[in-house]
């Protein structure tokens, strides 16, 4: 399901994590150290692990956030596709611009909830993400960071378990455990500020 691999994205590790009493401290510091941008665009892999597998399932691509308007992700590898992600829907297109899934949050209720945390995450929002995730980490020297969230709502913890964030000026790796088992692991680079949609890109969110 879509929303699930949205959601599915993971990794654990024996970390020196803050004390929770200087977690809001640090969430302060390391939304500091983001740099504030109304478009961002560059490439991605996620590696997802299936429980009982051993050889990972990658894919490569393209991403854009664009603040107001959605997530838009386009896939080069193993095959192109597009999931374009708003407020309101999830769209995935093959390769030919055929719709082969979509999702309306009046008829999914609990769509809104993982759109709206999968914005925060790609964004770092950590002021988002306090609502509905406990928040520990630590700051890594001058300007990198790290964050561990522990979801608070149950419908959350029925999905996953814990997210971990890395970055800088930019969100650079997500890691997602997921309770059955699973786990993800997407990578971005070449992460590049921008001030305007493409025309291409704009018609995605149309």
């Amino acid at each position: 399901m879509l929303r699930r691999q949205l959601l599915a994205l993971a990794g654990l590790g024996a970390l020196p994590w803050a004390p929770a009493a200087v977690a809001a401290d640090i969430a302060a510091q390391v939304r500091q150290r983001l740099q504030d941008t109304e478009l961002l665009r560059g490439e991605f892999e996620q590696s997802k692990t299936l429980k009982g597998f051993k050889k990972p399932l990658v894919s490569r691509g393209q991403f854009l956030v664009a603040r107001g308007k959605g997530v838009q992700w386009l896939t080069r590898e193993p095959f192109a596709s597009t999931l374009v992600v708003t407020e309101e829907r999830l769209v995935a297109r093959q390769a030919d611009g055929r719709i082969s899934a979509q999702l309306n949050t009046r008829d999914e209720p609990g769509l809104r909830v993982v759109n709206s945390v999968m914005f925060a995450l790609l964004r770092g929002d950590v002021a988002a993400l306090s609502v509905r995730f406990s928040v520990d980490g630590e700051l890594l020297g001058k300007d990198a960071w790290r964050l561990r969230l522990v979801p608070r709502e149950a419908a959350l913890l029925q999905v996953f378990t814990q997210v971990d964030i890395d970055g800088d000026q930019f969100v650079r790796s997500i890691k997602m455990a997921e309770v059955q088992g699973d786990s993800t692991v997407i990578r971005f680079t070449a992460m590049v500020p921008g001030v305007a949609l493409s025309r291409d890109e704009e018609v995605r969110f149309e």
